[in-house]
């Protein structure tokens, strides 16, 4: 049986900071990565810029490097991947963590599966779970969605040229597709249940969309939602009633949720909505001692309210509880 100090579940950029930061401090650590590294950004539109500078996405004091003010998906892949190799982080790609089971000693055993099927058993002082959210989309609920028509994850426009496309939703995601589809020629019905498209679409973005609108390049129905997906139509519920709208792909850009199975197994406790675990944003700590949670784990139902800028600090935190806890020999935890 493996033994580490720390065992990472999710190799994200959060999950590499906190490894950066055990690592420094003298801690035996490896990374438990059910996909690639980096896994939710590689699923990020192909051509997607970020909201944020390069300098807010960085870790372990390695500079990001980027031409553009604000850095594309490509440069953040080949960033990440450089700082993994820099720091030659121990990471066990396409292992999916099954079960994490607290003993009596307060270390912890953690179940996983290759993609083999090969079944794997590690020992850890201490376990951070970082997992993201892209594998747990929200759904629409309604007739239709399970077709192969119908897909949650947006790469790129080309395979839409010339068709008629929903788009349902109404942040940076749909819009960001939206206006890529365009280029490639496909008629455009964006499907949102609010008033008003987000407020925090990416002002430099905003103008071109609004233009876009204007023209009748995408057509707009707010206050909407999908009611049917047909195989060449879909219905739209809206202020005027409903309409039947001829459609070829529905893009269903309704955001992710977490996957807590892992914590609640292992006793962490939730929110009294089951919505966010509780831990102390001190130390990341769950109820559960040397249980930790890092990045849009650590989110309530809005997973906007954790990104890579806030969740790359939490590696900090919990390294110097687990350290400082190595040093006096005791478990603690705030609850």
């Amino acid at each position: 049986m493996a033994k580490e100090d720390v065992l990472i579940i999710g190799a994200g950029p959060c999950g590499l900071s906190a490894a950066i930061e055990c690592g420094r401090r003298g801690l035996s650590v490896r990374i438990i990565e059910k996909h690639n590294v980096v896994h939710s950004i590689y699923l990020y539109p192909t051509n997607m810029q970020f909201f944020s500078t390069a300098q807010l996405l960085e870790i372990g004091d390695v500079p990001f490097t980027s031409p553009n003010e604000k850095p594309f998906r490509h440069e953040a892949l080949a960033y990440y991947r450089r700082v993994a190799e820099r720091y030659n982080l121990s990471i066990s790609s396409y292992e999916e963590a099954l079960a994490v089971k607290p003993q009596e000693d307060g270390s912890f055993i953690v179940e996983t599966r290759d993609r083999a099927g090969n079944a794997h058993t590690y020992e850890a002082g201490s376990v951070v779970i970082s997992t993201g959210y892209f594998d747990h989309p929200n759904e629409l609920g309604i007739p239709g969605e399970d077709k192969d028509k119908v897909t949650h994850y947006f790469r790129e426009a080309h395979p839409y040229a010339g068709m008629r496309v929903a788009i349902v939703g109404g942040s940076n995601s749909a819009v960001d597709a939206a206006l890529e589809l365009i280029r490639v020629g496909a008629k455009i019905d964006m499907v949102y249940r609010r008033t008003e498209i987000s407020q925090h679409i990416k002002p430099w973005v905003r103008p071109l969309f609004e233009g876009m609108v204007a023209k009748g390049k995408i057509t707009l129905h707010l206050g909407s939602k999908l009611t049917e997906i047909g195989e060449d139509y879909v219905v739209v519920q809206g202020p005027e009633g409903e309409a039947r709208i001829p459609n070829d792909f529905v893009l269903a850009m309704t955001g992710f949720r977490p996957d807590r199975k892992l914590l609640t197994e292992a006793g962490a406790q939730m929110s009294d909505d089951l919505d966010k675990p509780v831990f102390d944003p001190e130390t990341m700590e769950t109820g559960v001692p040397g249980l930790y949670v890092a990045g849009v784990i650590a989110s309530g139902r809005n997973a906007n309210e954790v990104f890579i800028e806030s969740g790359r600090l939490h590696g900090g935190l919990i390294a110097e509880h687990i350290a400082k806890r190595a040093n006096t020999g005791e478990k603690s935890a705030k609850g």
